[in-house]
């Protein structure tokens, strides 16, 4: 069977609502639900990754999570946003998961690679060696950020690098506020933030959604869903990075 070809993030909508444009998808036009993948791609990529660490199961956690919400798109009542009712989708599709292979992390596991890594970075660079782990930190920080337990893997995504409040992440992952944030503390904790330092990035540059995988989970999503493509053969993010998501309205720098 031929590959779906990429299709193209709907800009225009850019500025409505997501509870608008669901209200319009649910009355028929069906179209738009490609607007609403657009704009919560890298958030549900970044959350099934954090998860389950492993690119190719996070796009079919996407694509699922997109094929459930859409199945019971009339269902959404608007209790809460839409962001969050989508991530939770996504949240407990990846944790299904985990349960089918019996891969959870132990909630109070300590792993002992914060001391190993803490150790070769804090070295001054003195031979080529030390000088190339320099210009790979960004691999160390993400290699550092893998090793943690989920639990804590899940919380610092959501309220670090994807900037969701301590009320809409524990809404996502049906916790109290407080254990969300025991968990982001711990994970701070366990990361040190002078790896984010050392590494001269800001944790947004965390798994970064590229171009090919936002298209190609879009396309899938309509496939499986047979809802036609629109004209336009690719999403037309500029730098190889989707950036729909931040033309999402309500996004913003991190609150508690």
């Amino acid at each position: 069977m031929a590959e779906p070809q990429p299709v193209a993030a709907a800009l225009p909508f850019a500025g409505q609502s997501d509870e608008e444009l669901v209200r319009r998808v649910a009355a028929g036009e069906t179209a738009l639900f490609e607007v609403l993948m657009r704009r919560y791609n890298q958030r549900l990529f970044r959350v099934a990754r954090a998860i389950l660490r492993d690119e190719a199961e996070a796009e079919d956690v996407m694509q699922q999570a997109y094929v459930n919400a859409y199945a019971h798109i009339g269902q959404f009542a608007e209790r809460a946003r839409f962001s969050t009712w989508l991530t939770r989708i996504a949240v407990n599709e990846a944790l299904a998961r985990l349960r089918r292979r019996g891969r959870f992390d132990e909630v109070d596991a300590m792993p002992d690679w914060e001391e190993r890594v803490m150790d070769r970075i804090s070295v001054p660079t003195t031979n080529p060696e030390q000088q190339a782990l320099n210009s790979e930190l960004r691999a160390v920080l993400e290699s550092a950020f893998e090793a943690i337990p989920e639990i804590y893997r899940t919380v610092f995504m959501l309220r670090e690098v994807e900037g969701l409040s301590t009320a809409d992440a524990a809404e996502c992952l049906s916790l109290s506020e407080d254990a969300v944030k025991t968990r982001f503390f711990r994970a701070r904790a366990l990361l040190r933030q002078e790896l984010l330092e050392r590494a001269g990035l800001v944790s947004a540059e965390l798994f970064p959604l590229h171009l090919s995988r936002c298209d190609r989970v879009v396309a899938a999503v309509l496939a499986r869903l047979d809802l036609a493509p629109p004209e336009r053969p690719q999403c037309g993010c500029p730098d190889g990075v989707c950036r729909a998501a931040a033309s999402s309205p309500g996004r913003g720098p991190m609150v508690s």
